[in-house]
């Protein structure tokens, strides 16, 4: 990833640039059991049964009426349906430097400029130097994008910080290969809020490396949380720092990997959203 969020050596931006993956040793059960054996026709079966039980839940929910009275004494220690339900305001229809811009001066508009700038700065379009200045001068509160774009062309003009992540002098990927760096956010939370200022945390995946025959950084996923400190400046909302740090991590399923080609015709065909809270 790129985020102005520059990837530590440790794993993060900045040094090496590379993402780490962790992968339970071969044969063993990440939730602490044995071996895993093949898959069995119980494992599908318990799987239709499940789906079953799932859709039968579903409707059920759907037509009951609307009368709370009926939830019993320890429903106040379930989460409500805002806990996981989309929610908030439509995307703002308004963009600067091609990134969405004139959110609301509410929590709502501090979380949806938190998830755009995250997409922004953790996007293939930092190695850029023209297209990274814009960047940084649209999503930066103006006192501190000077130094911010100077500590940024130093990270990004580094042949050596470049040559780990597979990439030339130039940030070009090798013939044949493509260079990808996208941020998906999760969710986000507000975790101080005022009229001038706003803390957000951001939690995200990223998918990082490069795509094609002889590889030697393939694409990874990787997941981080991102704690934004907003300030409200020009009718905006503009980032003045950050702070990264690794997870929360969901446990792998045991999913193929897709081949080179495929993740590549993949980012080249699925373009990125415009995030709303």
């Amino acid at each position: 990833m790129s985020l102005g969020d520059e990837r530590e050596t440790s794993g993060g931006y900045g040094g090496t640039g590379q993402t780490r993956t962790r992968l339970p040793e071969s044969g063993t059960d990440v939730y602490g059991g044995g071996r895993r054996g093949g898959r069995s026709s119980s494992r599908s079966l318990v799987t239709v049964v499940g789906v079953v039980v799932l859709l039968i839940a579903a409707i059920a929910f759907a037509n009951r009426g609307g009368d709370d009275s009926a939830q019993g004494a320890g429903d106040e220690n379930q989460p409500s349906s805002s806990t996981t339900a989309a929610s908030g305001s439509k995307p703002v229809e308004g963009k600067a430097g091609g990134i969405p811009a004139g959110f609301a001066r509410d929590e709502e508009g501090a979380q949806s400029a938190a998830a755009n700038y995250s997409v922004a700065l953790g996007s293939a379009e930092m190695f850029n130097t023209a297209r990274r200045h814009e960047i940084v001068n649209t999503v930066y509160a103006p006192d501190v994008a000077a130094n911010r774009q100077a500590d940024l062309d130093n990270a990004y003009s580094s042949e050596e910080f470049l040559a780990n992540i597979g990439l030339d002098k130039d940030g070009a990927a090798p013939a044949g290969q493509s260079f990808i760096s996208r941020v998906i956010p999760v969710g986000t939370k507000t975790t101080s809020f005022s009229a001038n200022a706003a803390t957000v945390e951001v939690w995200y995946t990223s998918l990082f490396g490069l795509s094609g025959d002889g590889s030697t950084n393939p694409v990874s996923e990787s997941w981080y949380t991102t704690t934004y400190q907003l300030t409200w400046v020009d009718n905006d909302w503009k980032v003045t720092d950050f702070q990264q740090k690794d997870g929360p991590v969901p446990v792998g399923r045991d999913q193929r990997a897709s081949t080179a080609d495929d993740m590549t015709k993949a980012v080249e065909e699925y373009g990125g959203f415009t995030y709303a809270r």
